[in-house]
């Protein structure tokens, strides 16, 4: 699993974090490595991500990880800021190993059935077949109406809540990542694991 975060950095950083993502993704196509975005935070403004979650399936993924992890300087004119003099803008990849992240204990799930609603005739609201999963140690909760098989959504909501708890528990340790990378921010600007030159964004 990989993150690319923009830290407390301004609008540029959050661009960056976006501009990063795609690159990453483009190259994994290439070496034929399974990549799905779990997650993106969205920054204020069009284009712009403060953080994204993703998933790699691969072989060799050391390499390529090598490549990417740590800090990543951005040197490019603001695209907001028209004559804004600073042009070097960073932004941090964290990866982590999914079997060593991954604590998922279905008896930490409370699931609920109840009748589903919408569209879908006098049968829709007799049956109890939406299956709600509730993951007790973090909150998370996902809800599924996706078949008329309580068992089929009972699999499916399972699946979809392991996906949104190993992004929350992703989450918990990006939030220490980020502490320290924010706490040895000056020096790792100094440091940067990969450089990228553009004229524009």
């Amino acid at each position: 699993m990989i993150q690319i975060t923009s830290g407390k950095g301004p609008v540029e950083c959050c661009r960056v974090v976006a501009c990063v993502q795609s690159l990453i993704m483009k190259q994994a196509k290439q070496q034929g490595i399974q990549m799905q975005v779990l997650e993106n935070k969205a920054g204020e403004l069009k284009g712009t991500l403060l953080s994204s979650t993703m998933m790699l399936i691969g072989n060799n993924l050391d390499d390529f990880l090598k490549e990417w992890v740590g800090t990543i300087q951005w040197i490019a004119q603001s695209p907001f800021r028209r004559y804004h003099k600073r042009k070097n803008w960073f932004v941090g990849v964290a990866a982590f190993d999914v079997k060593t992240l991954m604590q998922w204990n279905p008896k930490d799930v409370k699931l609920e059935t109840c009748r589903s609603s919408g569209p879908g005739g006098q049968n829709v609201n007799k049956v109890e077949t939406a299956v709600r999963g509730i993951h007790l140690p973090s909150g998370s909760q996902v809800l599924v109406m996706d078949t008329r098989s309580q068992l089929e959504n009972k699999k499916l909501c399972l699946a979809r809540l392991q996906e949104k708890v190993l992004v929350w528990q992703a989450e918990q340790l990006m939030e220490q990542q980020q502490n320290q990378w924010q706490n040895h921010y000056e020096l790792a600007r100094g440091n940067a694991v990969k450089v990228i030159r553009r004229d524009l964004f």
